[in-house]
């Protein structure tokens, strides 16, 4: 049978559970993924200065479990050349617009030769949130209220100087079990498998965590990595500041994606105990070179695992962690800022322009005119 093969171009920076969301789908839609990463130059000709490096933004994208083989250094502008180059069928990417430096839409050619197919957005979160909520440095984003910090952000990342756009700015995530279950493995335990554990906060989900995970991965031949996620409120306790960047639904999703895990706990306790060693059958709990706090009580919260003599500290050889991640973008400010607003003008004059003066609807990837169509 012949393979439906298929491509989804994008930037990718700061990869989260919204881009692996569109991976998700778009795999979905055939049989092999080919995902396109553009470079950072493309990035900041056509966006602005990416937070992450084409090289750490390649390796996040090979570990997001739906994709097949990606394409480095892809053209920013999607052509009928590109697509038959990597023998792909049709090109994917979300319901949102993607403009070039001189504002034209980057995936035109494709949409009007028919292919070019769409996946849903996922609403509430964003690169520009996320980067709103670094700046913040507050916590009013682990909360629905709309206070006057939250507010402000809402006008500073998610405004441009001629209105809102809809694909640029502020939405609430709501979690559901089905989008769970959609990003979960649903595979068990089997028979002769290592069951590895792991906990964490995975905030801001990244490649040191990716590679810390793929280290994980290869302490045994048949690996079921399990990762305990603590709760908001218990990493703000051990980590303090404005920490967790993304709550733990979010984070949820985020480490789901990855490849190398099959299993997350939701809301973990901190103490890895007896009674969570017993209930999952654990054979080996790991833990990176980063600093291990201590419980509320004072005490090792890795005692238990340590006196069974499974505790195994991994050195995944990258030093990066939320922490610098949040110091890029406190260093980068004002790009940053000027990138959010410059983008979010660029979509607004796509959606205000039309001959006749009236707005612009998008309907199966075209722009009609209210008025014209």
């Amino acid at each position: 049978m012949e393979l439906n093969v298929h491509v989804c171009l994008h930037s990718y920076d700061m990869v989260h559970y919204g881009h692996s969301n569109q991976l998700r789908q778009a795999k979905a839609m055939g049989d092999y993924l080919v995902v396109g990463v553009h470079t950072d130059e493309e990035i900041a000709k056509h966006k602005g200065p990416p937070v992450f490096t084409q090289a750490e933004r390649y390796k996040m994208i090979r570990a997001t479990k739906w994709v097949d083989e990606i394409v480095e250094g892809a053209p920013y502008v999607t052509t009928l050349e590109t697509l038959d180059k990597y023998n792909c069928d049709f090109c994917v990417h979300g319901d949102d617009i993607t403009l070039t430096v001189d504002g034209k839409d980057t995936y035109d050619e494709v949409k009007r030769m028919g292919r070019y197919r769409e996946c849903k957005r996922t609403q509430g979160v964003s690169t520009t949130d996320l980067v709103g909520r670094m700046l913040l440095l507050t916590k009013s984003h682990h909360s629905n209220v709309d206070n006057a910090d939250y507010q402000l952000h809402k006008d500073n990342f998610g405004k441009g100087p001629k209105g809102h756009s809809p694909w640029t700015g502020v939405s609430q995530f709501l979690q559901t079990s089905q989008k769970i279950i959609q990003f979960a493995s649903g595979k068990e335990p089997q028979p002769g498998d290592t069951i590895i554990y792991v906990a964490g906060a995975f905030d801001l989900f990244h490649i040191g965590h990716v590679d810390f995970l793929e280290t994980v991965h290869k302490q045994a031949e048949k690996p079921y990595v399990i990762v305990g996620l603590h709760f908001d409120q218990e990493v703000n306790r051990y980590k303090g500041k404005n920490y967790p960047i993304m709550n733990i639904h979010e984070r949820t999703l985020s480490v789901l994606a990855c490849r190398y895990v099959s299993e997350v706990v939701i809301g973990a306790p901190y103490a890895v105990g007896k009674d969570l060693l017993d209930h999952f059958k654990v054979d080996l709990v790991c833990h990176g070179k980063t600093e291990v706090f201590s419980d509320t009580d004072g005490t090792d919260p890795y005692a238990e695992p340590k006196k069974r003599g499974i505790f195994r500290v991994l050195d995944s050889s990258n030093n990066l962690t939320t922490d610098v991640i949040v110091q890029r973008i406190i260093e980068n400010r004002l790009q940053f800022e000027a990138r959010n607003q410059k983008k979010e003008a660029k979509e607004m004059a796509v959606i205000e322009w039309c001959c006749c003066g009236f707005t612009f609807l998008i309907i199966n990837g075209r722009f009609i005119c209210v008025s014209c169509k």
